[in-house]
């Protein structure tokens, strides 16, 4: 074979390749960021697909699975965990981190029922049982609260001092709710972003090493048109200026995948004037509650107590 065809057939693999490669880029990548239960991200983490264990009990002095279709006929699943007391003081929805599940808070719900709270874990649109595909980082979830919370006030016959407790991405989630939903009548938020947009570009940094943040911008509008959703309405902090409930924002000062300075942005943006920010000195992303400890938990018992309806 000469020169001038191997180099000919060079400059078509080459071409081929870079064909290739921005079709991945324009189709398939974005999907890496709203699609959670993706097969390449199911090779990078084999396990989170897996049967969560321990699981939910369901029996009759404990609580019970909760399935509902939401807005757009989504269907969804929680478990309710009843108060241990006679009273119930409130209820709380339980919100989880991006590729988590609503067994992340079966301890949680255990505590709550000892304290008098009745708790509804839930797993988010295309989380865990859940089913949908996208997450579109509170766009869409905060109406499924909304319809949570309904069923809740007819079904469940919950009374009507209802709060919401996220984590991370549940974080977003729950600012947007509060500032939609009026009948939430307080919240804690842990370790959350203001801005979908900023934080996928922190992300892309915090992962590979460096960003582009035109590029990241074009990853984002692309998933957005693949998951239905506007990017440009996924920003926490623009609900918190319509949040005038008792409010508790908490955030690791070691936090390296969502910096401690959105929650602060978040706690400024926001009205209420029983509004607390707590920072969680060496906690990261993942250890508020083990670093924080005994004395953290207090001081989420005292908020609750001071603003029970």
């Amino acid at each position: 074979m000469s020169n001038t065809r191997i180099i000919k057939l060079l400059k078509l693999s080459l071409f081929g390749c870079l064909i290739a490669g921005l079709l991945f880029l324009h189709f398939y990548a974005p999907r890496l960021i709203t699609e959670i239960k993706n097969p390449i991200i199911s090779l990078i983490k084999p396990n989170y697909l897996l049967p969560v264990k321990p699981t939910f009990q369901e029996n009759k002095t404990n609580g019970h699975f909760l399935n509902f279709q939401s807005f757009d006929d989504t269907e969804l699943r929680g478990f309710v965990t009843y108060s241990k007391l006679d009273t119930i003081k409130g209820t709380i929805i339980l919100l989880h981190g991006i590729r988590a599940y609503k067994e992340h808070f079966i301890k949680l719900s255990k505590e709550l029922a000892k304290n008098g709270y009745q708790s509804v874990a839930m797993d988010s649109r295309a989380h865990g049982e859940s089913s949908g595909t996208h997450c579109t980082f509170g766009v869409k979830e905060k109406k499924d609260i909304s319809t949570l919370i309904t069923i809740l006030l007819e079904q469940e016959k919950a009374n009507d001092n209802i709060g919401v407790w996220g984590q991370s991405l549940g974080g977003a989630i729950a600012l947007q709710a509060m500032g939609m939903d009026k009948r939430i009548k307080f919240g804690i938020i842990e370790s959350t972003f203001s801005d979908f947009g900023i934080i996928a570009n922190d992300y892309f940094k915090y992962h590979i090493g460096f960003s582009v943040r035109p590029f990241t911008n074009y990853l984002v509008d692309r998933a957005g048109k693949i998951a239905d959703f506007s990017p440009d309405e996924a920003k926490p902090v623009d609900f918190c200026t319509k949040i005038n409930q008792p409010i508790l924002i908490v955030h690791g000062t070691e936090d390296r995948r969502i910096n401690i300075g959105y929650g602060k942005e978040n706690f400024k943006a926001i009205k209420s004037e029983q509004k607390e920010f707590l920072e969680v000195l060496e906690a990261n992303h993942l250890t508020v509650w083990k670093t924080g400890g005994k004395a953290y938990f207090e001081k989420v018992y005292r908020f609750l107590e001071r603003n029970k309806k």
